[in-house]
């Protein structure tokens, strides 16, 4: 019996030691740590250009009416394909009844249909806008970044960033008095990429049907987008 007990108590003792190695662990983790957080950004031109075109018609008839805007978007594309470095998406299609006064009979039937396009050549969809304006109406302009430069200004970013928060986490090592420190954690996290935005319908002058299209200015501008290093430092001690 007693020796049970003697048995009992020094595994009891054994399984408490070995229990307390990881919060020992634990603890020596967090020892001399400090937080750091850097953030580097820099401009970067809105490179892309996304042109939203719709037609808009109705009719009493809706195979009718079908059929037409069919014809005018079919050519409108025809016209868009022999562009180059125009990237063509169709966007939504939608038609919808038309009621009488009292919302009770249909009366006819309209129809909305968007053609989309982008471009890194501004010239070249600002020109074939104003071609395609003679049977399309403007839903809007949007300016984006495109994905390649997004990347390469990320890639640099990211440099950037680790440099800024070595720097500083010598600095603060060197407040310390620390002879030197090694990386805890790091993330990295970039924002500022902005999704496209929706300018408003363009206010065109009135031209008739024997006057040249009307080129769109355009000016894109730029982003600030930026990178953020967020980590932790351990600072060595003499």
């Amino acid at each position: 019996m007693h020796t049970f007990r003697r048995s009992a108590a020094l595994l009891a003792l054994s399984v408490g030691t070995v229990a307390s190695l990881p919060a020992l662990a634990v603890d020596e983790l967090h020892y001399n740590q400090i937080s750091l957080r850097a953030e580097v950004s820099q401009e970067v031109a809105r490179d892309l250009m996304i042109v939203t075109l719709y037609t808009e018609e109705q009719n009493t008839d809706p195979a009718k009416l079908a059929a037409d805007v069919s014809t005018t978007m079919n050519k409108a594309l025809a016209q868009a394909k022999q562009v180059k470095d125009i990237t063509l998406r169709q966007g939504s299609r939608n038609s919808y009844p038309i009621y009488d006064t009292k919302g009770q009979k249909i009366t006819g039937w309209r129809e909305r249909a968007e053609l989309r396009l982008e471009s890194s050549d501004f010239a070249a969809l600002s020109k074939l806008t104003g071609e395609l304006l003679t049977d399309l109406k403007m839903g809007g302009m949007d300016f984006a970044i495109a994905t390649p430069t997004r990347k390469a200004s990320e890639d640099a970013l990211l440099k950037d960033a680790v440099t800024a928060f070595k720097a500083r986490a010598q600095l603060a090592t060197d407040a310390l008095g620390g002879k030197g420190y090694k990386i805890v954690n790091l993330n990295l996290n970039s924002n500022g990429y902005p999704q496209p935005y929706m300018r408003g319908p363009m206010m065109m002058k009135a031209a008739s049907m024997d006057s040249a299209p009307v080129t769109p200015e355009v000016e894109a501008g730029t982003s600030q987008v930026s990178m953020t290093a967020d980590g932790s430092i351990e600072v060595l001690m003499p």
